[in-house]
């Protein structure tokens, strides 16, 4: 029985959708949203504000409290309460790490622009292929 989801969201679509799909899919369990905000390099341009920032947890919540706000939305429409978290660093490789505390990781697949997915990578395979626990992809 699925009893604790991680459910890591972006701004995207397709992360919308995973959480939605979870959601409706497992009734009875407990949630997480998981925000990764990406470290700076230079193809990640909105993570470049963390570096320049005074106060980097602060400026981290901030840019991911659109996407718990979002999620909270969804989640009401359901009647579930959410817990959210906030990690810093490679998408791919915080899932997986969060991933060991969870009985299953709902995701959303790869963004529809080609230039997103040759610069970020996909992160949804990533995480199908190094999980400690199943991984459900939608998209």
């Amino acid at each position: 029985m699925i009893s604790h989801v991680l459910a890591p969201m972006n701004d995207s679509e397709m992360a919308t959708k995973a959480f939605e799909f979870a959601l409706e899919t497992y009734t009875d369990a407990e949630f997480t949203v998981l925000n990764v905000i990406g470290v700076p390099t230079w193809h990640m341009g909105s993570a470049t504000g963390l570096a320049l920032s005074g106060d980097l947890s602060e400026t981290a919540q901030a840019q991911a409290e659109s996407v718990f706000e979002a999620a909270r939305e969804v989640a009401r429409r359901h009647d579930v309460e959410i817990t959210t978290v906030i990690d810093l660093g490679d998408p791919s490789q915080a899932i997986i790490k969060r991933a060991e505390d969870f009985d299953i990781v709902v995701i959303g697949g790869h963004e529809r622009k080609l230039s997103s997915r040759l610069l970020v990578g996909n992160v949804a395979a990533t995480v199908t292929r190094q999980s400690p626990v199943p991984v459900t992809v939608v998209e």
